[in-house]
């Protein structure tokens, strides 16, 4: 299992946290009533946060796989209740209550195995007429997916790295046939951030956080780390330029959809 680090993902916390306020701009508005709503996969609780904003009457409930993200995510937010549960168990998931208004996951499911079964098990936790929510990152025809899987496939690491599959996302047609046959009504959208990141090593701390964390943890030697690393960051130099200040565009493209049950 893949060991989160919070202050990690959170060096970016503005950039990480600007889809979870869009996807929350498109859920229902708060009409004042004490809705309850769940937060999969929320990390430190940026996510849940942006979630109180939009309802503060709310009974929220944030649950993550990460010891300590949960611990970070109770220490910043005191008065939103945090659990510890593995979303990937079925059996984990299928404990949690089923009649929330809300269920809401940004950034997430991609790291969660068998969506044909997740989605489903998600809608489940709603009450009927209630919102599923969802952002993932569709990134991966991007230059950096691309260089992390040339060097992870490549002929160096390719027989020291684990070579399963590490993100779990279907096809946006596929998303389409799932919601189609199990909601009321759904939308789905896409949106690519253009961040502006100060530098190319500011790249590499950003996926050291989330895309790369699954390696460098399965390297326990500290020079096959290094080398690892030198080798991405060498061709992240050349995939992206170089702005007049020295600043660097890293376009994210990320998939959204809401769906009613």
């Amino acid at each position: 299992m893949v060991q989160w680090n919070s202050e990690q993902y959170l060096r970016f916390k503005d950039e990480r946290t600007q889809p979870s306020r869009d996807l929350a701009a498109q859920l229902p508005p708060d009409d004042g009533s004490v809705l309850r709503v769940l937060d999969i996969g929320c990390g430190p609780g940026n996510s849940t946060a942006v979630l109180r904003e939009r309802y503060p009457h709310a009974q929220i409930i944030g649950v993550d796989n990460s010891r300590d993200m949960i611990a970070a995510a109770r220490k910043a937010h005191p008065d939103i209740e945090f659990i510890l549960c593995d979303v990937s168990d079925a059996h984990q998931l299928a404990k949690l209550p089923k009649d929330f208004d809300v269920v809401f996951s940004n950034a997430c499911i991609q790291w969660v195995p068998d969506h044909p079964k997740l989605i489903p098990a998600l809608l489940a936790r709603l009450k009927k007429g209630g919102t599923l929510a969802v952002q993932t990152p569709m990134n991966y025809d991007e230059p950096i997916h691309r260089i992390i899987a040339s060097v992870v496939h490549g002929p160096r690491f390719g027989a020291i790295l684990p070579q399963q599959r590490e993100f779990y996302n279907m096809e946006p047609d596929e998303y389409w046939e799932l919601l189609h046959k199990r909601t009321s009504g759904f939308r789905m959208w896409m949106t690519t951030y253009l961040h502006t990141l100060p530098s190319h090593e500011a790249i590499m701390e950003w996926y050291r956080g989330t895309g790369l964390r699954p390696y460098l943890q399965a390297l326990d030697d500290r020079d096959a780390r290094s080398e690892f690393e030198a080798e991405i960051f060498a061709r992240v130099r050349v995939a992206y330029p170089m702005q007049s200040d020295g600043s660097v565009i890293f376009p994210f493209p990320r998939f959204f959809f809401i769906a009613v049950k």
